[in-house]
């Protein structure tokens, strides 16, 4: 599961990159800087896996990632091939998930593709580009249903009508994640489709240092612009983050975070609303030799959380030891908590909480 970077060339997309995954990706004052795009693995912070590995003293922690993916600039007319347009839509069609930087900060010196600030104009430029793809990809799939429908497939004829629903909304300007549908049409006949502007999406909103806390009239702007798409507007000062990452000394950084009144780096809020958009959550596993952060998709059962250690454990799964993250912080170690009566054992069926401890048991 990835999480793609968007936005207009020069918003600070490639400098957010480099703050998140410490990949040095080149970051320069002119378009299209980033060409190939660039892919960090980062890691999430979780102050419950720093709690755990005080409890536990192990050997190693290991903490759960996400991939996060720094996609060249997009300018208009990219749905046409413009710019770097088909590589953009192409890099982008393989994320899960959109991260969407808009300029929300003015700066003589920094040139916009566009000539002005201005992040409303910004988002609807990179949107209408992704609508028009999306379009494109309607078009061709009704070609398709529309012939079978005439046959007097019911499957058919009402996949014809969903998709008629949705070409009616891109041509409206909508991106499909604000049009409303009942979730067996999601299923069945959305989300095959794979469409970008289906795909959950983050704006994060580049600001100025000033404005790192309470954001600006360009935030705002943006918070009322997206409130009908169900989508988290995050406000960061990308290029102070910057200097924040320069700093090798832990104490230094939280002197710097505390001077512009954060308590922690907004980055850091950003991984998390990325693992969150991205459907994830994390269960641990604490022992001597490791205390880890398992990664499992939000509604996985017990096998399946299993099988993200090793496909061995889902095929032979027989029951889980799971303990809430809580109660293993209130008792203060496994043994203390199984002689409370804390820990449960769960079947085939159960459901994985975020933040559980669990411990597997399998037969192969």
């Amino acid at each position: 599961m990835k999480a793609g970077i968007v936005g207009l060339p020069n918003v600070g997309k490639s400098t957010l990159f480099n703050c998140l995954s410490n990949a040095k990706a080149q970051s320069a004052n002119f378009p299209f800087c980033t060409i190939e795009p660039n892919i960090g693995v980062v890691n999430v912070p979780d102050p419950r896996l720093e709690k755990l590995e005080e409890l536990v003293s192990p050997e190693r922690v290991i903490p759960a990632t996400v991939e996060i993916v720094d996609i060249a600039g997009l300018v208009k007319g990219a749905s046409k091939g413009e710019g770097l347009g088909n590589q953009f839509l192409a890099n982008i069609r393989e994320t899960d998930a959109i991260l969407h930087v808009l300029r929300c900060f003015d700066n003589d010196n920094i040139v916009h593709v566009d000539g002005s600030v201005d992040p409303i104009r910004d988002k609807e430029t990179i949107d209408m580009e992704l609508q028009l793809k999306d379009l494109e990809t309607v078009d061709k799939k009704l070609d398709k249903v529309k012939r079978a429908a005439k046959t007097g497939n019911k499957e058919a004829q009402k996949e014809e009508a969903i998709l008629l629903s949705i070409k009616a909304g891109l041509e409206a300007g909508k991106s499909v994640r604000a049009l409303e549908f009942s979730e067996d049409d999601y299923v069945d006949f959305v989300k095959p489709a794979q469409l970008i502007t289906d795909k959950p999406v983050l704006y994060v909103c580049n600001v100025d240092e000033g404005a790192a806390v309470s954001g600006n009239d360009y935030v705002e702007k943006v918070k009322e612009t997206v409130k009908d798409e169900n989508a988290e507007v995050l406000v960061l000062a990308v290029g102070t983050e910057a200097d924040i990452n320069e700093l090798e000394d832990y104490e230094e950084r939280q002197m710097f975070l505390q001077d512009i009144g954060l308590d922690e780096p907004g980055s850091a809020k950003l991984i998390r609303g990325a693992y969150k958009l991205l459907n994830q959550q994390t269960y641990f596993t604490a022992g001597v030799k490791e205390v880890r952060a398992w990664t499992v998709n939000i509604g996985a059962t017990a096998p399946q959380a299993a099988g993200v250690i090793h496909t061995d454990f889902e095929k032979g799964f027989i029951r889980a030891e799971v303990i809430a993250y809580n109660d293993y912080v209130e008792f203060g170690s496994e043994a203390k908590v199984k002689e409370a009566g804390k820990m449960r054992v769960e079947g085939k069926n159960y459901i994985v909480k975020d933040g559980d401890v669990m411990h597997f048991l399998f037969n192969v």
